[in-house]
């Protein structure tokens, strides 16, 4: 029962009575696994591009940025970086001084190469009076660390990982905020122009907003274009209600409800804001320096060609449907359009009457488009590409991860396990229609795919409520087409030790 002053907490976060009741409901009931077909394998849902093709789908790249559309890069940045100082955490907890797991004696014996070397040795000469050499010859290893970790000296301990020093060039170290506007201007311009988005956290927002402004000139004058960057919060009204285990509203000490934010889910809203034509989406953390990211050039253009090769077909569809001259032969080519090359299978398609095939066809192809990239499956944890049955029957591609797949099922598990591609989050998304008119983008969520999971409060147990993930349920209506880029294309950087990979050397 909601009482008057939960009305106002809800009024002023923006969200419904309506939608806290659906939230609530999802607790009871819980989320229904997917129905899989198979896992996308080439072939079979995945594309492999011929040398051909690249250079093909490139150069449909260059001719669609040489027309003046509105390009993103849009950049999910809010993360804080704590989990990736998850080891070095323990070491400062730790009942012993001195370097003794594998992960921490890599770290001490490879500091050096840490991009961030500089900047630490730095703040221990200021609060320490002497360098890292030296505390690590005198065995004061806990105060490298605390330096590091600390709000008196890197606060690293407590940034998001955009602002961290992850590259180390001649004359610089660079953050992944610098290398995504590097990565932006060598394929996301137009007309002179790089459009960058960043989601971020309120608390941080200042200190991104003015690592942009120090650094902008300098890559502008660099790549001879003019940036326009901007950011965005997670909305409050994609904040979701936290449950007891008994499913009822969760109250704080003093009486209120408690909220959480909803995962990256909720940034389609932030996406749906955006007034582009074609939007990249890439983690914050899967960037390289300039000596290898010729792959990742070459393959985000390859990607944006693919992608916008189909949106043109796709609209020169919709207009024929719309025109209402179109031949048995325009329908089968449509129907042929939409199972092999958007990979939609529809199994009732024989049994339609043609003014309802014509419907389905219209509204199959009047959504948004998206080509993400997989690379082969090495072992990550995370989601893969799969083939999966929609409510109305369809069976479409689909970006799922573990959670969305019945465990007891020994057939899924399998498919799941045995999957040969992985997700590294490499999307170019197309989000108006034929028109030029935006698509609503939180209409082509599919709500049933969201997530549950057991967090606490105050020492008290609690469900939290996921929203549908970005890539996954957030864009379970769309079109979507998988395309196996190299793996030289994704280097994540999970732990500070990542960075001593050769990737990020």
């Amino acid at each position: 029962m909601l009482t008057a002053e939960d009305k106002i907490q809800l009024q002023k976060k923006g969200i419904t009575e309506e939608q806290v009741e659906a939230q609530l409901k999802s607790f009871r009931e819980g989320f229904p696994f997917l129905k899989l077909r198979a896992a996308a394998s080439v072939g079979n849902g995945i594309l492999r591009l011929t040398d051909e093709e690249v250079a093909q789908y490139t150069q449909a790249w260059n001719d669609y940025k040489a027309e003046g559309h509105h390009i993103t890069k849009f950049v999910p940045a809010s993360g804080a970086a704590s989990r990736m100082f998850k080891n070095m955490f323990e070491f400062l907890d730790a009942d012993y001084d001195e370097p003794t797991t594998p992960f921490e004696k890599k770290y001490f014996e490879e500091i050096h190469n840490f991009a961030f070397y500089q900047a630490l040795d730095d703040a221990c000469h200021v609060n320490e009076g002497k360098g890292i050499d030296t505390l690590m010859d005198e065995g004061n290893y806990k105060a490298v660390v605390a330096n590091m970790l600390g709000e008196d000296g890197l606060n690293y301990g407590q940034l998001p990982k955009g602002l961290l020093q992850f590259h180390t060039y001649d004359d610089e170290a660079r953050t992944p905020l610098e290398e995504h506007l590097v990565e932006a201007a060598l394929y996301a311009t137009s007309c002179g122009k790089a459009d960058v988005h960043f989601t971020v956290s309120t608390e941080h927002r200042e200190l991104f907003e003015e690592l942009v402004e120090r650094v902008l000139p300098e890559y502008e004058q660099k790549y001879g274009i003019k940036y326009n960057v901007t950011f965005s919060e997670q909305k409050p009204s994609t904040d979701t209600l936290a449950a007891t285990m008994d499913n009822e509203p969760f109250r704080t000490d003093d009486g209120k409800l408690l909220f959480r934010p909803g995962g990256h889910g909720a940034l389609i809203q932030n996406l749906s804001d955006l007034e582009s034509d074609i939007v990249f989406v890439k983690n914050i953390d899967n960037v390289v320096p300039d000596r290898l990211k010729d792959d990742t050039v070459t393959y985000k253009q390859v990607l944006a060609g693919v992608l916008v090769t189909l949106q043109k077909k796709a609209f020169d569809y919709v207009k024929l449907l719309e025109s209402g001259k179109y031949s048995r032969e325009d329908i089968l080519d449509i129907i042929q359009f939409v199972r092999h090359d958007l990979f939609t299978d529809v199994p009732g398609l024989k049994t339609m009457e043609d003014a309802e095939l014509v419907n389905f066809l219209h509204d199959e192809l009047n959504r948004p488009m998206r080509v993400a990239g997989v690379v082969k499956n090495v072992g990550e944890p995370g989601g893969g590409p799969f083939l999966a049955y929609n409510p109305d029957g369809t069976i479409s591609a689909q970006i799922l991860e573990s959670s969305q797949i019945d465990s007891n099922n020994a057939e899924y598990m399998k498919m799941f396990s045995q999957g040969t591609h992985f997700n590294p989050v490499d999307l170019v998304c197309a989000i108006r229609n034929s028109k030029g008119e935006k698509f609503d983008l939180p209409k082509f969520v599919d709500p049933a795919t969201g997530f549950i999971s057991y967090k606490s409060k105050s020492g008290r147990e609690l469900k939290a409520l996921e929203l549908p993930g970005l890539w996954n349920g957030a864009m379970s209506n769309w079109s979507t087409v998988f395309v196996e880029v190299p793996l030289s294309t994704f280097n994540p950087v999970k732990t500070v030790n990542d960075l001593l990979r050769d990737q990020h050397q």
